[in-house]
């Protein structure tokens, strides 16, 4: 399989992703403060958005690029 079908496969996927779940949350958990054996952590919650015009720009681009790998070999 060419390297291009393998990046427009990938490409495809993550935009269908991007499609189906445009809304997803991250968390992050850093220490506030360390006092011997005590530590205070403080977990922060993120959410990101994907554009639907973003999503459908990389399925788009997978596609052609999918295309593109097959027949060049062609």
């Amino acid at each position: 399989m060419s390297k291009l079908v393998t990046v427009g496969a990938i490409l495809v996927l993550l935009g269908v992703l991007g499609l189906a779940v445009p809304y997803f949350t991250t968390s992050e958990t850093t220490d506030v403060a360390k006092l011997g054996d005590l530590k205070l952590q403080a977990t922060e919650n993120t959410s990101h958005f994907i554009p639907p015009a973003a999503a459908g720009g990389v399925l788009v681009l997978g596609f052609i690029l999918l295309g593109t790998g097959v027949f060049k070999k062609v």
